[in-house]
């Protein structure tokens, strides 16, 4: 039984060196069969890691802006249209509620002397706001409980009404006419510094305002978006739950009022499109394997008719027809594994470039390896395995005589 595998064991390593001297003297061709594979694999595994990456990077940073954060919307009912203050300071005094953060948005005519800009965004948010995000302040003050108190007509400005207004010129203390009603500068701000989920839904507003002056301009009691920042350690489900239940007080029980959403449900919705988008880019992508299954299948045709006289001879000599599908079946899927591992590299290379230039981390993606590599050999096997039968079929009389 060990000389019988041991013969076998020599067998396959003769063919495999045979695949591979008949893989070399055919250079140009090999490399255009194998280019196909190598393509594909490479596409398939650009995309999976690159979405991965990207998928990586995007679910990190909801974590980091979301952690103990509820976001809350209002589409009110035919009674009650919206919350007040008076029911946010309600939701505030919740135990496991640290602070709301209101959030009033306009879209508001800006003017400053003569220069006069339209559909600048403009939202009102409340002191706790600047608590929260402390660092934010880059010039002046930020607004305060008094300005939400007195629904003082104060602003704080991003740098982008600096270059459109005031460039070269301190905007601190001047007045900023915002749908025709003057606003002081109090402050500047830094875009981008923070203010948690609500800034994410919301955008990056260049005037802010006092919640309570904002809903003065909108002619409006109303507030129909707010985030709730939770206390350090309370477990999220929880207070949802207890925020759902005060909600469902003021508007009496009607249903569809109000939506509570947190950012693991926010997150796990985003986790499912990315798994579905890479799923159809990688089926987009195993096309191009396919092509180049097609392409190794062509090659092995042919090879079968160029080696005519040569399997004719094999036979001739005591090689079994198992022997003859084996060589050319190891040509086959060498022929694409070496296509795959080309593809791997290649792909790996181009998703940590495309990773560099998006700005997002590099993941190595063990799963679009193993498929790239597994989809390599399924491919060699697949459509070499005609090819290898065909050769394997051939009368060895026959095959001498039409050499």
């Amino acid at each position: 039984m060990l000389n019988g595998a041991r013969k076998r064991l020599i067998m396959v390593r003769e063919s495999i060196v045979m695949a591979l001297d008949n893989i070399r003297s055919n250079r140009v061709r090999s490399f255009l069969t194998l280019l196909g594979i190598m393509i594909g694999v490479m596409a398939v595994i650009t995309l999976i890691t690159t979405v991965s990456g990207v998928s990586g990077t995007l679910s990190s940073s909801f974590s980091s802006m979301g952690v103990g954060t509820l976001t809350v919307s209002v589409t009110g009912s035919d009674l009650k249209s919206g919350v007040t203050p008076e029911d946010l300071e309600v939701i505030s005094n919740l135990d496991s509620v640290d602070g709301v953060v209101p959030s009033v948005s306009l879209n508001g005519r800006v003017s400053y002397g003569n220069n006069v800009q339209s559909g600048i965004a403009v939202s009102g948010r409340n002191s706790y706001y600047f608590i929260l995000n402390q660092d934010m302040i880059v010039q002046g003050r930020p607004l305060n409980y008094i300005d939400d108190n007195n629904s003082s007509y104060v602003c704080v400005i991003s740098q982008e009404i600096v270059d459109k207004f005031f460039l070269g010129k301190n905007p601190i203390g001047e007045t900023l006419y915002i749908s025709g009603l003057p606003f002081t500068i109090v402050g500047r701000y830094q875009e981008d510094s923070g203010g948690g989920v609500a800034s994410i839904f919301s955008g990056s507003p260049a005037v802010l305002i006092p919640y309570t002056t904002a809903m003065q301009v909108n002619n409006s009691n109303d507030i129909n978006s707010f985030t709730v920042y939770l206390k350090e350690g309370m477990d999220s489900s929880a207070a949802q739950e207890e925020i759902e239940s005060t909600m469902d007080v003021l508007f009496d029980y009607e249903e569809d009022c109000f939506t509570v959403s947190s950012m693991e449900s926010i997150e796990d919705t985003m986790n499912t499109m990315t798994t579905m988008l890479s799923s159809l880019l990688a089926g987009i992508a195993s096309i191009a394997l396919l092509v180049g299954g097609i392409g190794i299948m062509n090659m092995m045709l042919t090879t079968v008719t160029e080696r005519t006289g040569e399997i004719g001879l094999k036979k001739a000599l005591g090689a079994i027809p198992g022997q003859i599908q084996i060589q050319f079946l190891l040509e086959s899927f060498l022929l694409s594994m070496i296509g795959g591992l080309l593809g791997v590299a290649f792909g790996l290379l181009l998703s940590f470039t495309l990773c560099q230039v998006l700005g997002t981390s590099f993941v190595l993606n063990i799963g679009a390896i193993v498929l790239g590599v597994g989809f390599s050999a399924a491919v060699g096997i697949v459509f070499g395995w005609a090819p290898a039968r065909k050769a394997s079929r051939l009368n060895p009389i026959d095959a001498l005589r039409a050499v």
